[in-house]
């Protein structure tokens, strides 16, 4: 049976973050606040874990999972190759709704999908996702829908499409916004806008000047 913690009353949130940080040390699903919608999370070390994540949302190894941490100094563990515009981008932007696709460190023990050496990582700007990150360290998560199925923007929609697939629910209340993150590739010599989202090419050249856009 799924539990539910309300993050907005000081005592439910921290058992709610205990427990959350327990299940995930488990190989649990929880579904946690972030600042764009709610995410449904893992451990992100755990194979196992990641593909329930997959299996609860309906979604194919062929759309790896995301990566949330909770400081940009995880990166230097997680990484390869990452450009001084990179680093620009995370001083410029984390915590916030900016998503990294890089190079990840080819001794990394996880599986994430079908990701070719990469992943895509983000600081979210939500006090009890960084909060749960601090404790847990790095996590996949991906939006907390059925695939196909609208992102939720508050702990009822999570709950009504993923259920007891998730042991257990942070409500944090509506997300204080509904667009998604900005997708920047910085694998290569020049960052690449995969997907805008709430940052706009125009906003990322103030940073990135060369920044290109994926066709």
């Amino acid at each position: 049976m799924a539990r539910r913690y309300d993050c907005n009353d000081a005592t439910d949130r921290t058992t709610g973050l205990r427990e959350a940080a327990s299940a995930v040390r488990r190989g649990e699903l929880v579904v946690l606040p972030t600042d764009t919608v709610y995410g449904i999370g893992a451990d992100a070390f755990s194979a196992e874990a990641v593909a329930d994540l997959l299996e609860a949302k309906g979604r194919g190894r062929n759309m790896p999972t995301p990566v949330l941490i909770g400081s940009p100094n995880t990166l230097h563990g997680l990484v390869t190759d990452f450009s001084e515009q990179a680093w620009e981008l995370v001083d410029a932007y984390w915590p916030g709704a900016l998503t990294l696709v890089t190079k990840h460190q080819p001794s990394l023990q996880w599986n994430l999908g079908d990701t070719r050496g990469t992943v895509a990582i983000r600081m979210p700007l939500h006090p009890v996702a960084i909060e749960l990150l601090t404790e847990v360290g790095p996590m996949a998560v991906s939006s907390a829908n059925l695939t196909g199925h609208p992102s939720p923007e508050d702990c009822d929609a999570a709950q009504g499409m993923l259920g007891d697939s998730v042991s257990v629910y942070l409500d944090g209340g509506p997300t204080p916004g509904i667009v998604p993150s900005s997708i920047v590739d910085v694998t290569g010599k020049v960052p690449v806008l995969l997907r805008e989202g709430a940052l706009s090419a125009d906003e990322l050249r103030k940073v990135v000047p060369d920044l290109e856009v994926a066709n």
